[in-house]
């Protein structure tokens, strides 16, 4: 296997072995850049003068034996994040000269344990589309076709991780903007409960809002998770107790109770993502887990409530700055209809989206007080061009229209209910050669059976990913 693609615990093996300097990793990473970020379009900026002398320095730690525990990772960062000094343009010609003035919790964790950012990557204009392309940086495209979309609002950062341009990448995730891209381009996403890691404000006071990260395998998510995850002063939401710090299940896989929803009540879902989690249900169930098919009843009123509760306060937020403003001609087009809805939207619809979110964990709480985790596909079809513009183009999945803003993909159910982590996972093909993946859902603030689950799957579905099965730029 090239270096790009080793997993960030092997290099962290090699290099404490002294077998592989992080030198050589950041020199494999810009190579593969100058490669092929041409076709994908995954970096807003790259800092590789700078992470080389970083790097340097992070071998003679090792030398030294004084390492952190990620000493020498090359991370990329969303251009969404705050990092104090770097550019931050949310993929926006609005911010295109904005230099942050601040570190988000999370960047301040990961450099604090040794890891060095070598780019910024790219997001659809202020994150608010499920694909990434803006008038600013472009499209971005799904390593494995790079004619479907890589997914959003994490997309560079996803295109990075799968394309082996870093070790992983963070992101941020208010209706599935991690484990979208995670889904599209066959990765690891993993959304954390609300409050488990810290935000900035105002946004950590918001529990759709969540800040994970993106990784390859699951060995690199349980490596590189705890190291942002817990108490942070600047969060008061983060202080929630931890029930598990550890994520060790007490309970084997032959312990734990599986639910499967293949549509969670409503969604139309194309036969190559069924097919696929119906295979990952037999898979569980011959690993000796117990698992059974559920009926989730919910309807499209899900779909308006996320729409409405992400007017409430990010919408807010950006319709106060760039709606009567003139810069308004400067943004997307999915922004400008995004703005439009955001000023119709009225208290009344507020209120409506907060009571019908109780009525959805009214319906979703009986099926958690018997089984120990529920999975469900992360996306309804991986058949969503690069392109992608929901505020003109439509979407069908089996010959049927869907919302276009919301309808193919099934992640902001659990950012409603976003005290439940969830870790969206590859779990095979689609026709397309896109990726599927599947969401491992748990309870309320209990981690540590996802992981479990998460393990059989990778070991017994998708153990070739990135390790003898790779994207291919032709």
């Amino acid at each position: 296997m090239t270096i790009h693609y080793l997993s960030a615990t092997e290099l962290l093996t090699q290099f404490n072995n002294k077998k592989l300097s992080p030198v050589d990793v950041v020199h494999a990473y810009q190579q593969r850049f100058l490669e092929i970020n041409d076709h994908v379009n995954a970096f807003s900026f790259t800092f590789f003068e700078r992470t080389l002398e970083q790097a340097m320095i992070a071998e003679q730690a090792y030398i030294e034996n004084t390492a952190k525990t990620l000493t020498g990772l090359a991370i990329a960062i969303k251009d969404e994040t705050y990092v104090t000094g770097e550019p931050m343009t949310n993929g926006s010609l609005c911010l295109k000269d904005y230099i942050a003035t601040s570190t988000d919790p999370v960047p301040e964790a990961l450099l604090n344990d040794g890891a060095i950012i070598l780019g910024r990557t790219t997001t659809p204009e202020f994150s608010t589309s499920s694909v990434t392309w803006s008038k600013l940086w472009g499209i971005s495209r799904n390593p494995w076709n790079l004619s479907i979309t890589c997914g959003g609002s994490s997309g560079g950062s996803a295109i990075a991780v799968a394309s082996g341009m870093c070790s992983f990448a963070n992101g941020t995730d208010i209706g599935g903007s991690l484990r979208i891209p995670a889904a599209m381009c066959g990765i690891y996403g993993y959304k954390p409960p609300h409050g488990r890691v810290a935000e900035i404000s105002p946004y950590n006071i918001d529990p759709y809002c969540h800040h994970g990260l993106l990784t390859r395998n699951l060995n690199d998510m349980l490596l590189a998770y705890p190291r942002i995850r817990g108490a942070n002063w600047r969060d008061s939401h983060s202080f929630i107790p931890d029930i598990n710090p550890s994520l060790k299940s007490t309970k084997s896989i032959k312990q734990l109770k599986v639910a499967i929803s293949i549509d969670l009540g409503f969604y139309e879902v194309d036969n190559d993502i069924k097919d696929n989690l119906i295979t990952t249900a037999k898979v569980l169930e011959q690993s000796g887990a117990i698992v059974e098919y559920v009926d989730i009843n919910w309807d499209e009123q899900v779909i308006q409530t996320a729409k409405v509760h992400q007017h409430a306060l990010m919408g807010q937020i950006l319709k106060r700055e760039y709606l009567s403003s003139e810069k308004f001609n400067d943004l997307t087009p999915y922004v400008q209809q995004y703005l439009k809805n955001v000023a119709t939207t009225t208290l009344d619809d507020v209120f409506d989206a907060n009571i019908h979110a109780c009525k959805m964990w009214d319906e979703l709480a009986p099926v958690f007080k018997e089984y120990d985790v529920l999975i469900c596909p992360t996306v309804a079809t991986s058949n969503i061009p690069a392109n992608f513009d929901y505020s003109k183009d439509p979407v069908f999945i089996n010959k049927k229209q869907v919302d276009a803003n919301k309808g193919w993909f099934m992640t902001y159910p659990f950012n409603t209910l976003g005290q439940c982590p969830v870790l969206a996972m590859p779990n095979g093909f689609c026709n397309n050669s896109v990726p599927s993946s599947i969401q491992i859902v748990g309870r309320p603030y209990e981690e540590e059976h996802i992981f479990t689950v998460a393990r059989v799957v990778e070991e017994q579905q998708v153990s070739d990913l990135y390790t003898t099965r790779f994207p291919e730029f032709t």
